[in-house]
């Protein structure tokens, strides 16, 4: 029997229109709104009956611009300061045999009035704009859910927080939201860990804006905010 390809149903639009930046856990960025959007084939509204009733879905995406035909059985994970291996399998990295990723999300509501209807509202998204979803599946806490799991290495990031803080005089035409958005996401440290030079300035793109920032400590300054 042939075996059947793997083809994209939808793609979510985010605010991260560049690696840099993107939160490395779904959940993190609770407070950032994005949207599931299907292609023509898999818009159907009887596709997502019953889903509202979930909170959270469990979405299989494709992690974009890490496709290689070599794979390495270990990773150097950033958040080890990028010189510490680890085996890829124990980790999230993107560099995998497959590039397929595994987000929970958020659920916040399902868009039924827009011409591309049925929209599904997320939050919590740790992709790049216009990433490619495989399959949506929800979330069963009674299953899905192990209170009581450990963490291994990543359990020392877990609480892991900068203090953002805005320059004098930055202007932005940004809401309030948007704003606050780029505070909760700057404040999980999209640095490398193996980088802590207080002199050097970091640039990032969300909403479609170049963010220019600096740390020194624990606490993240933003610089600038210029729309691209």
């Amino acid at each position: 029997m042939e075996e059947k390809a793997f083809v994209p149903i939808a793609h979510i639009h985010t605010p991260y229109t560049s690696k840099f930046g993107i939160p490395r856990q779904s959940g993190l960025a609770e407070n950032v709104i994005c949207e599931i959007e299907f292609l023509p084939k898999y818009r159907n509204p009887d596709a997502v009956r019953g889903l509202s009733d979930f909170s959270h879905i469990w979405v299989l995406w494709k992690f974009e611009g890490f496709e290689s035909e070599d794979w390495s059985p270990t990773v150097r994970p950033p958040r080890l300061g990028g010189n510490t291996r680890m085996g890829v399998f124990a980790t999230r990295s993107p560099n995998r045999p497959n590039p397929i990723g595994l987000s929970s999300l958020k659920l916040l509501g399902i868009d039924t009035s827009s011409p591309k209807s049925p929209i599904l509202k997320v939050s919590g998204a740790d992709m790049l704009d216009n990433t490619a979803i495989y399959d949506i599946k929800p979330y069963i806490p009674f299953t899905d859910s192990h209170p009581n799991a450990s963490s291994g290495f990543a359990a020392e990031h877990i609480d892991y927080r900068l203090k953002v803080t805005f320059s004098e005089g930055i202007f932005s035409e940004l809401s309030e939201e948007k704003m606050e958005n780029i505070k909760q996401i700057l404040s999980f440290d999209p640095r490398p860990s193996y980088q802590n030079d207080a002199e050097r300035i970091y640039g990032l793109n969300l909403y479609n804006h170049e963010i220019k920032f600096k740390v020194i400590g624990d606490e993240l300054i933003v610089l600038s905010i210029v729309q691209d």
